[in-house]
């Protein structure tokens, strides 16, 4: 209710809201890539945030029906077979990379997780071709086995990581947040 009267079309705009705050992961001017962006609220805040100098890109499978600013661009894509040659337009060219993917849940745990985890380890991959030196990572986890590895994974291409569980998490959700803010580009390139 409080997200709507505020302009945003779901709750999740505090999650992002709470980590950007505490861990200071966009600034103005930044160009953002905005995974699994439906149904807007982390678009909106995002673009706020970068203000008119930045960009904001998103993608879903679903669409989008509200977003504001003519810095917003909408792909309607799924980010599962998005490949290299999808993002050389965006190669190296974004200071910040978040995702909220998230599966539709079956309500079986390790089948969720693993979902959850498959969309994780794309908009990592995604993450490692498009951000800049020094650029931040903020993705949505499922709690469960693998999670401790996808975040050592992350942890190793940035200079810091953390988990991080916002407030606005519901208590029964398995959700965390990788964030990992400082993204060390190897000499090889992103394709590692």
């Amino acid at each position: 209710m409080k997200a709507r009267e505020e302009g945003y079309p779901a709750r999740s705009v505090y999650k992002l809201q709470e980590i950007d705050e505490k861990l200071k992961v966009i600034k103005k001017g930044d160009k953002v890539l905005d995974l699994g962006c439906a149904p807007g609220s982390w678009l909106i805040y995002a673009s706020k945030k970068v203000g008119e100098q930045g960009r904001v890109i998103g993608f879903d499978i679903e669409d989008v029906k509200k977003f504001s600013g003519n810095n917003v661009i909408f792909v309607k894509r799924d980010i599962m077979y998005l490949e290299s040659f999808d993002l050389r337009n965006l190669q190296n060219l974004c200071q910040v990379v978040i995702s909220d993917l998230a599966p539709k849940t079956t309500g079986t745990k390790s089948l969720d997780v693993g979902k959850s985890l498959e969309l994780s380890e794309k908009a990592f991959e995604i993450a490692k071709e498009v951000l800049v030196s020094g650029g931040n990572f903020v993705c949505k986890v499922f709690e469960g086995e693998g999670s401790d590895d996808f975040f050592k994974k992350v942890a190793k291409s940035f200079k810091k990581a953390k988990r991080f569980r916002p407030k606005a998490v519901m208590k029964e959700s398995k959700e965390f947040y990788v964030v990992g803010k400082g993204f060390l580009r190897s000499e090889m390139g992103a394709r590692q």
